[in-house]
């Protein structure tokens, strides 16, 4: 909200209102940073299942969202990007939970 003495939130601060705009995608990044974290931290099989919730994550927003606030994650149609990214996000998991330890 602004006042008549008071300049918009994007000009007064550009990169804060583009992160608040995309905050479907920062939220999904901000996940997987998690998960890159953990692995970096040799914990790879916490971190590649975090990462892989990160996109159901993102298949979860893309299907619920509408399409004025899904930002850079609305890529395809979406039945296209909730299929895709869906499908990627169970195998990840699936798979990093059913390596076998070394």
């Amino acid at each position: 909200m602004t006042g008549p003495g008071r300049t918009p939130l994007h000009v007064r601060r550009p990169l804060l209102a583009g992160f608040l705009r995309q905050w479907p995608l920062t939220a999904v990044i901000a996940v997987v940073a998690v998960g890159l974290l953990l692995v970096a931290a040799e914990q790879w099989r916490r971190g590649l299942v975090v990462m892989g919730v990160a996109l159901l994550l993102a298949t979860l927003l893309r299907l619920l969202l509408p399409v004025r606030q899904m930002g850079f994650l609305a890529v395809r149609s979406r039945p296209v990007d909730v299929t895709l990214t869906g499908v990627a996000g169970l195998a990840l998991v699936l798979l990093a939970w059913n390596v076998p330890p070394t």
